[in-house]
């Protein structure tokens, strides 16, 4: 493989190499109209014999010798342009200084820069449409060449035609362009036109044996990515999707970002509106710190404030793996220079301590915590260690060292808690309210709460693609249970939102849409495997678990909801938890308890201090 890369390589090289030849010799025949005389000749020669070597070099400085520079758009012919024109001021400096005795005159030197120019150009543009075949560029061997409808005819299309077209050895051929937009049918995008809309998919797929359709519009709503997988399926054909908005990059789609349509894509909501300038003044060169970065929501953190210019990202984390993960994400993604990792367990006040006082974050995303229900039922005294005892005291120290906001990612389970992970957020809420009433206190303390996140670890979604892959069952708890689910991008997104508004103690719940009943995610998570539900794959109700609600609730008893500046963040307005000082010392007795009490009657005291908990006892 290595030996054919470097013979493609050469013979493009050669190519290129002899065009500059090319390019000088048209020149001069241009020049003398085609009848040189034999000293011009003579002079042509030895031109060539220095001009070219140099072009060469050039050309190589400005990338324009790797085979994959055979792909060729405008900031590759301006490249191109680039290295010629500097060669031909370099030739005009030489014919000022020698006088035109040993160098081109002026106008071989004009024409030499068109010529090359052209020629180069022209071979781009052809290799790019015979790549992965004259050359093997790209080409697989044996792939088979996908008939394919592309669903959309704005930009995002013509990008994605163009570059299917000229990546032919990906194997994949647009025949055609699916568009609800009557005005739009007939219409031509690079050799491709719009057939009708999706009533008409079943007319396209027999008219040009379609294998594949690729949605192509990255504003697409949820409801017609159900839609659009609804006749795709019912036609048996295969469904990309090209990438999100926020992951195209200045507009362009590559061929190589396709993906299958996945839950989030149809569950989530079309879009999320966010007040970036206020996010960006908010983070922007300060130091942030996220806690839990190696989990689902704390690497998406580290990722959008990554983007928002901060001064230094503190990512901290319990987990070795984890850290490394998210670490060289972040380096790869070129933020190296702000990234600083470190090794920390939240509940070690000296090695928090150091942290806070050597590096002075100024902005704290809590997000390190223990979420698994069931999980945390069989050991609520782990709960309360990490949850709630291991955030007063991280949150202590924040207030204690100057950091100006300090964000607790909680959970809509903290709301009439049943379970200890609930209640253990609940608590945690309630000492960072009675913390932001302490005379000493200057530091904004806020909660965020919000429901099930698509895709994190511990969530249904990856136990329900693993019972797939393993042909079923699919075991879900109940048959009437719902549950709110947001997408990792659109919570911490909202995240990110409400950091910008909390005034001091404040309780933050994100609008998280309708609630969606568990069985219907299984089935269309069947359906997207390719498999129907209950016929190839069996849906088993195993009931529910310690802990769990058959439905989430949004507020507690005596809880009100005021609007704020986003319309999908609300505020909660709460009795004031109590003075802290009386909460240091009912944790202190808590804490004393720990190791000595068994979990029902540690959910009992816990109880005690979460009047609204309703534990489950053995």
């Amino acid at each position: 493989m290595v030996k054919q890369t470097n013979r493609e390589g050469l013979i493009y090289a050669a190519l290129m190499m002899f065009l500059c030849v090319a390019g000088l010799y048209f020149a001069y025949e241009i020049r003398w109209e085609f009848k040189l005389e034999e000293h011009a000749q003579k002079q042509r020669f030895e031109v060539m014999l220095w001009l070219i070597p140099l072009e060469i070099v050039v050309l190589y400085a400005f990338g324009q010798f790797q085979v994959a520079a055979a792909r060729f758009r405008g900031y590759d012919f301006f490249q191109l342009a680039s290295a010629l024109g500097l060669t031909t001021v370099f030739l005009f400096y030489l014919w000022y200084v020698f006088g035109g005795r040993d160098c081109p005159s002026r106008g071989i030197i004009v024409v030499n820069f068109m010529t090359t120019l052209l020629f180069l150009s022209l071979f781009r543009t052809v290799l790019q449409y015979v790549r992965g075949d004259a050359l093997g560029i790209e080409n697989r061997p044996g792939m088979r060449n996908f008939r394919v409808a592309v669903y959309g005819a704005g930009f995002v299309a013509d990008a994605l035609i163009q570059e299917l077209k000229s990546k032919r050895g990906f194997g994949m051929q647009p025949v055609t362009i699916i568009d609800d937009d009557p005005a739009r049918i007939g219409h031509n995008h690079h050799g491709v036109k719009v057939f009708g809309d999706l009533n008409s998919l079943g007319r396209a797929v027999a008219r040009f044996d379609l294998d594949r359709v690729i949605i192509a519009k990255p504003d697409i709503s949820p409801l017609a990515i159900r839609e659009v997988l609804l006749r795709t399926r019912r036609e048996r054909l295969d469904t990309l999707i090209v990438p999100s908005p926020q992951e195209l990059l200045y507009g362009q789609v590559h061929a190589d970002q396709l993906r299958q349509v996945e839950l989030e894509d149809f569950l989530g909501r079309s879009s999320l509106d966010t007040n970036a300038i206020e996010i960006h003044s908010l983070l922007s060169q300060r130091v942030v710190m996220v806690t839990g970065a190696g989990g689902s929501i704390g690497g998406e953190l580290c990722r959008q404030i990554a983007a928002k210019n901060p001064l230094r990202i503190l990512i901290v984390e319990q987990s070795e793996a984890a850290l490394f993960v998210i670490e060289q994400e972040l380096r790869s993604e070129g933020f190296g220079a702000i990234v600083l990792p470190l090794l920390a367990d939240i509940g070690e006040s000296a090695r928090m301590e150091y942290i806070l006082d050597r590096y002075r974050p100024k902005i704290i995303f809590h997000s390190a915590a223990h979420k698994h229900v069931p999980m945390i039922e069989l050991q609520p005294g782990e709960a309360l260690k990490n949850n709630t005892f291991a955030t007063a005291s991280f949150a202590r120290l924040a207030s204690q060292y100057g950091c100006e906001r300090f964000i607790f990612i909680s959970s809509d389970k903290a709301i009439n808690p049943t379970s200890a992970m609930g209640a253990s957020k609940r608590l945690a809420e309630c000492y960072l309210q009675a913390l932001q009433g302490d005379p000493n206190n200057k530091t904004v303390f806020m909660a965020v709460r919000f429901g099930n996140v698509l895709g994190s670890s511990g969530s249904v979604v990856p136990i329900f693609k693993k019972q797939i892959r393993e042909g079923g069952p699919v075991t879900v708890t109940h048959p009437d249970v719902t549950r709110y689910f947001m997408s990792i991008p659109e919570a911490v997104g909202l995240v990110l939102q409400t950091s910008t508004l909390g005034e001091g103690g404040d309780i933050f719940v994100l609008d998280m849409g309708q609630p969606i009943k568990v069985v219907d995610v299984a089935r269309q998570l069947i359906e997207l495997s390719g498999f129907e539900p209950d016929l190839d794959i069996e849906i088993k109700f195993v009931g529910l678990r310690p802990g769990e609600k058959l439905f989430e609730e949004l507020q507690h008893k005596g809880e009100q909801y005021l609007a704020t500046r986003h319309p999908r963040v609300k505020r909660f307005v709460a009795p004031a938890p109590g003075d802290v000082a009386c909460l240091d010392e009912e944790f202190g007795r808590l804490k004393s308890n720990l190791e000595t009490l068994d979990r029902n009657q540690l959910k009992q005291l816990l109880q005690k201090l979460v009047p609204e908990y309703s534990p489950y006892l053995d």
